[in-house]
């Protein structure tokens, strides 16, 4: 069984910046695929971004490419996203989710592709 665990939510002005992490245990050497999801009130959890075991792929969503970076420390199994210009709809719950396969399709966008879960860190964008 793998456990997540993020951390770096907070509060934060618009344009601001946050780091997030999502530290791995239990079976963590298991780990392939990782992914930040995030869900605002009254809506579905969406896809952030995503990277592959070795960190050589990511995809990002539209709206956060070029402001966004996901990455991830192997030796630390600890996953990270760098938001950087934020905005206040960005104003969410952000989740960390992995899996021990990886695709590059678009269906690993999804959330029902990942097994694990943390419990969210909240963020909000506010002045």
């Amino acid at each position: 069984q793998v456990q997540l665990v993020e951390s770096g939510g907070g509060l934060v002005q618009p344009g601001g910046s946050l780091r997030l992490s999502c530290a791995a245990s239990g079976s963590a050497f298991s780990i392939n695929a990782m992914g930040w999801f995030r869900q605002a009130p009254g809506k579905e959890r969406e896809f952030v971004a995503r990277i592959s075991g070795g960190g050589t792929y990511t995809d990002y969503a539209d709206s956060v490419k070029g402001r966004f970076t996901i990455s991830r420390d192997n030796a630390k199994t600890t996953l990270y996203l760098q938001m950087n210009s934020l905005k206040p709809e960005e104003t969410a719950v952000y989740s960390c989710a992995a899996d021990d396969r990886f695709s590059g399709l678009v269906v690993a966008r999804t959330p029902s592709w990942y097994a694990y879960w943390g419990q969210g860190t909240q963020v909000t964008v506010s002045s």
